[in-house]
C-alpha cells in the first residue's frame, strides 16, 4: 500500500534539540499532505482485516475523519494521537475508541493544564464525554496517565539520564499498539510504552533511538 507522489516531495522535519534533551521540531509534510481518502479507498482490504487503527494529524484532517467515520463505525478500534495538535470535529470524536496527546496537545483540545492527577481526571472527562472509551495523557519523564472503563490512574516511567527526546512520543504510541495487538490490555500496554519511550531518550536521533522489542523486554 506504498503510494508514490508524483507531484509532491518527501516531508521533511528539521530537529533542534537543547542541552536538556528536549527538543523543537519544524515539518514540511510534503507527500504526507498528499494522503487523500481515495487513496485509502484503494487499499480497503487492508484495514478491514485489522482490530486497531493508529493514526495522527501530520496528514489531512479530511483523511483523518474519513478514517474514523468509515472503519470506528465498522468497529475497528481506531487510536488518535493528536499531533500537531488542531482543533477537532465532533464526528471525529465520536468515531474514535482511544486518544493519546501529551500535557500540551491535552492543553489545546480542553483548556486544561494538566498540572497533578486531579486534572488529568478532568481532562480524560472531557474526552468521554465525547464517546472516546480510553484516554492516556503521555506526561513525559513522568509516565502517562491513564482514563479506560477498567482503570484510572498514573503509571510512572523507568528513571533514565536523557540525551535526546526525539521520537519519544511516537515510540510510546507504537509501543502501546504494538502491546495490544499483542495482546496485552491497556495498562500492560502503557507500561510497556512507557520503557520503549524511556530507552528511546537515552540515545541521539529520532529512528536509531527506537528500541527492538528485545532491548524494551530486557529492560526494568
Amino acid at each position: 500500500a506504498v503510494v508514490l507522489d508524483e507531484q509532491l516531495p518527501s516531508g521533511v522535519a528539521q530537529i533542534m534539540v537543547d542541552a536538556s534533551g528536549e527538543n523543537v521540531i519544524v515539518v514540511a509534510g510534503g507527500a504526507n499532505q498528499g494522503l487523500l481518502p481515495q487513496q485509502l479507498e484503494a487499499h480497503a482490504g487492508l484495514l478491514e482485516s485489522e482490530e486497531f487503527i493508529l493514526t495522527q494529524l501530520e496528514t489531512p484532517l479530511e483523511t483523518v475523519l474519513y478514517l474514523a467515520t468509515t472503519y470506528g463505525g465498522k468497529g475497528k478500534k481506531v487510536i488518535l494521537n493528536p499531533a500537531p495538535a488542531s482543533e477537532l470535529p465532533e464526528a471525529l470524536y465520536k468515531n474514535l475508541y482511544a486518544i493519546i496527546p501529551n500535557e500540551e496537545e491535552t492543553k489545546f483540545l480542553t483548556g486544561i493544564r494538566i498540572t497533578n492527577e486531579e486534572t488529568a481526571v478532568h481532562a480524560a472527562a472531557y474526552f468521554h464525554q465525547k464517546g472516546v472509551q480510553v484516554v492516556v495523557i503521555t506526561l513525559g519523564a513522568a509516565g502517562a496517565f491513564v482514563s479506560t472503563p477498567d482503570f484510572t490512574g498514573s503509571l510512572a516511567s523507568p528513571e533514565v539520564l536523557p540525551v535526546d527526546s526525539t521520537a519519544a512520543g511516537d515510540t510510546f504510541i507504537g509501543a502501546v499498539a504494538a502491546g495490544l495487538s499483542s495482546g496485552m490490555d491497556w495498562v500492560e500496554a502503557v507500561a510497556f510504552a512507557n520503557r520503549a519511550a524511556a530507552l528511546s531518550v537515552t540515545k541521539k536521533g529520532a529512528q536509531p533511538s527506537i528500541p527492538f522489542l528485545q532491548q524494551v523486554r530486557e529492560f526494568g
